[in-house]
């Protein structure tokens, strides 16, 4: 089979790995517009349960991430000069660079061809397999959007994805209240030097402190003043002058209908994405090539891989979709839940999950939650509701949108 991957992102070079890993006569080449080395973002996340499934794909890859990975497995919030701590599952953090060059490494001693700095726009000719994993803006993906049935909906508030050298040491969160609002932003680590800092506000937080008019050097200037706390006088870091600056964005959830055209496939954003409050996007296009493997792998027929392909992921992916919905409205309506206490605020942080919390008083829900903890027919109960009242909101927006 010759594939051809469009995409030299986690997702590509994943799926490269797997596909001359099943089947080493498998001629795989993967395009990357972008030098060798270069690449947009600071550290990713992913939680124990994703190392695991590297491990059972491809061992040596998943030795060398977790080898450059940090790990975390506590929270803080700072909130009005208060800090809340919270204990939970063991988190990991690496360098997006760092994650790149590990696979490239693995996929160019497994015999993939990678070729950067180019740029392929439309499928390639030849090819028995062709992968869309060129992003949420896919070039393979746009000339057939009315097939694909795509659809992008902008969230309410802005972001900027910043670096800083303040190294966290926990899963940091920081609200700061000006005369515009709320601003609020959270790190974490991801090598012993850096970690990542997404800042968030509501639109006019962002345009009353002026980040919408701000040069990028003025605005970084005043978010650290802002965030001065957290810092410890340490700098933000903005992206390096040739990737254009940092900017301000809102984030966009990418849907598509179907995922597959002919020989051709998504993979990753160019498929679909996820809030990053749930910071899930790197493992869930980790888990795309996982499946699209297996699925090649299963059926003798390209259509009926891609078919049970799509038809899996989808499914898989229904929880975490509804998940990253909820934790964006979370933050679109954080004045609901800022003037709790900070404990009780942070604690229906972690719930912003959920879909019953948007429709019940967060007083009332905390103290529900914290009786859930300790009976288990409450925990019962809750655990019945939760899905169901998803699946029916769920189907009453979508009719809603129809």
């Amino acid at each position: 089979m010759k594939v051809v991957c469009v995409g030299g992102g986690p997702a590509g070079l994943y799926l490269a790995i797997l596909l001359k890993r099943q089947d080493p006569s498998c001629d795989v080449t993967v395009h990357e517009r972008r030098p060798e080395g270069s690449t947009y973002g600071w550290g990713v996340t992913y939680w124990r349960g994703l190392l695991d499934q590297l491990g059972a794909h491809d061992l040596e890859s998943a030795r060398a991430v977790e080898e450059h990975s940090v790990r975390w497995s506590d929270g803080v919030a700072h909130v009005r000069g208060l800090a809340t701590h919270h204990h939970g599952d063991q988190g990991f953090g690496i360098g997006r660079h760092r994650l790149l060059e590990i696979l490239a490494a693995r996929a160019r001693s497994l015999g993939v061809r990678l070729q950067f700095e180019s740029t392929v726009r439309t499928a390639p000719a030849g090819a028995d397999l062709v992968i869309a994993a060129d992003g949420v803006h896919s070039a393979l993906r746009a000339p057939h959007a009315g097939h694909f049935g795509t659809e992008v909906r902008a969230g309410r508030n802005h972001y900027i994805w910043l670096g800083t050298s303040r190294v966290f040491d926990a899963f940091t969160f920081a609200f700061v209240e000006t005369e515009h609002g709320w601003i609020w932003c959270y790190g974490y680590g991801y090598s012993g030097e850096r970690s990542t800092c997404v800042v968030e506000c509501a639109p006019e937080t962002f345009t009353g402190l002026g980040l919408d008019r701000l040069p990028e050097t003025e605005g970084l200037a005043l978010l650290e003043t802002l965030f001065a706390q957290v810092l410890d006088g340490h700098r933000l870091i903005g992206r390096a002058a040739g990737d254009g600056g940092a900017p301000w964005l809102n984030f966009r959830t990418l849907t598509n209908r179907t995922w597959s055209r002919g020989n051709l496939v998504l993979l990753g954003d160019a498929a679909h994405t996820t809030h990053y409050s749930v910071g899930a996007g790197t493992t869930l296009a980790l888990e795309d090539a996982m499946g699209l493997a297996t699925a090649l792998r299963a059926h003798d027929t390209l259509p009926r891989a891609l078919d049970a392909y799509e038809r899996q992921r989808k499914a898989e992916l229904l929880a975490v979709q509804s998940a990253a919905r909820y934790s964006a409205q979370w933050y679109e309506n954080l004045p609901r839940y800022i003037q709790l206490p900070p404990h009780r605020m942070f604690a229906l942080l972690g719930q912003r999950h959920s879909p019953l919390l948007p429709y019940v008083p967060p007083q009332l829900y905390y103290g529900i939650d914290k009786a859930a903890g300790r009976l288990e027919a409450l925990r019962r109960l809750k655990r019945w509701l939760g899905p169901r009242a998803a699946k029916a909101l769920y189907a009453r927006s979508s009719d809603g949108h129809r």
